[in-house]
Protein backbone atom coordinates (compact mmCIF):
# COMPACT_ATOMS: atom_id res chain seq x y z
CA UNK A 1 0.00 0.00 0.00
CA UNK A 2 1.54 3.26 -1.02
CA UNK A 3 1.98 5.85 1.85
CA UNK A 4 3.34 9.22 2.13
CA UNK A 5 5.01 10.00 5.41
CA UNK A 6 6.72 13.22 6.47
CA UNK A 7 8.20 13.43 10.27
CA UNK A 8 6.41 10.72 10.99
CA UNK A 9 3.02 11.85 9.77
CA UNK A 10 1.01 9.86 7.36
CA UNK A 11 -0.03 12.08 5.08
CA UNK A 12 -1.47 10.11 2.19
CA UNK A 13 -2.14 5.87 1.80
CA UNK A 14 -4.19 4.44 -0.55
CA UNK A 15 -4.25 0.97 -2.30
CA UNK A 16 -2.18 0.47 -4.69
CA UNK A 17 -4.87 0.44 -7.47
CA UNK A 18 -5.97 3.41 -6.33
CA UNK A 19 -2.88 5.28 -6.90
CA UNK A 20 -1.53 6.75 -10.31
CA UNK A 21 1.85 5.66 -11.95
CA UNK A 22 3.29 8.59 -13.97
CA UNK A 23 7.26 8.91 -14.83
CA UNK A 24 7.74 6.64 -11.96
CA UNK A 25 5.98 9.59 -9.50
CA UNK A 26 3.20 8.62 -7.50
CA UNK A 27 -0.15 10.45 -7.31
CA UNK A 28 -2.70 10.00 -4.75
CA UNK A 29 -6.23 10.55 -4.93
CA UNK A 30 -7.33 13.60 -3.35
CA UNK A 31 -9.45 11.69 -0.77
CA UNK A 32 -6.93 9.27 0.34
CA UNK A 33 -4.95 12.63 1.58
CA UNK A 34 -5.03 14.17 5.14
CA UNK A 35 -5.13 18.00 3.51
CA UNK A 36 -4.46 19.37 7.18
CA UNK A 37 -1.27 18.44 6.29
CA UNK A 38 -0.94 20.74 3.12
CA UNK A 39 -0.88 24.75 3.08
CA UNK A 40 -0.80 26.42 -0.31
CA UNK A 41 2.15 27.64 -1.60
CA UNK A 42 2.87 30.18 -4.26
CA UNK A 43 4.49 27.83 -6.87
CA UNK A 44 3.50 27.12 -9.95
CA UNK A 45 5.58 25.06 -12.67
CA UNK A 46 4.74 23.88 -15.86
CA UNK A 47 5.22 20.54 -17.20
CA UNK A 48 5.42 20.15 -21.09
CA UNK A 49 3.39 16.34 -20.41
CA UNK A 50 1.04 17.27 -17.57
CA UNK A 51 0.37 21.07 -17.76
CA UNK A 52 0.35 23.47 -14.46
CA UNK A 53 1.02 21.92 -11.07
CA UNK A 54 -0.06 23.77 -7.86
CA UNK A 55 2.23 23.22 -5.28
CA UNK A 56 1.65 22.78 -1.33
CA UNK A 57 4.37 22.94 1.65
CA UNK A 58 3.62 19.61 4.14
CA UNK A 59 3.99 20.78 7.38
CA UNK A 60 3.48 18.79 10.80
CA UNK A 61 3.85 20.13 13.82
CA UNK A 62 5.06 23.14 13.06
CA UNK A 63 7.56 22.30 10.78
CA UNK A 64 7.61 22.98 6.85
CA UNK A 65 8.98 20.72 3.85
CA UNK A 66 8.33 23.75 1.41
CA UNK A 67 6.69 22.99 -1.83
CA UNK A 68 6.68 19.00 -1.13
CA UNK A 69 3.22 18.15 -2.62
CA UNK A 70 2.09 19.02 -5.85
CA UNK A 71 -1.70 18.96 -7.94
CA UNK A 72 -2.19 19.62 -11.60
CA UNK A 73 -6.00 20.65 -10.92
CA UNK A 74 -6.52 21.07 -14.96
CA UNK A 75 -4.12 18.86 -16.55
CA UNK A 76 -3.25 18.09 -20.40
CA UNK A 77 -5.36 15.62 -22.18
CA UNK A 78 -2.91 13.05 -22.13
CA UNK A 79 -2.63 13.39 -18.31
CA UNK A 80 -6.34 13.82 -17.32
CA UNK A 81 -5.94 10.40 -14.93
CA UNK A 82 -4.14 12.19 -12.22
CA UNK A 83 -6.80 15.44 -12.44
CA UNK A 84 -6.54 16.45 -8.84
CA UNK A 85 -4.38 13.80 -7.43
CA UNK A 86 -1.64 14.38 -5.30
CA UNK A 87 2.11 14.08 -5.72
CA UNK A 88 5.27 14.18 -2.79
CA UNK A 89 9.10 14.89 -3.01
CA UNK A 90 11.54 16.05 -0.99
CA UNK A 91 11.37 13.43 1.93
Amino acid sequence: MPRAVWNGAVIAEADGEAVRLVEGTVYFPPDCVDHTFLRASRTRTISPANGVANYYDVVVEGEVNADAAWCHAAPKAVAAEIAGFVAFWKG
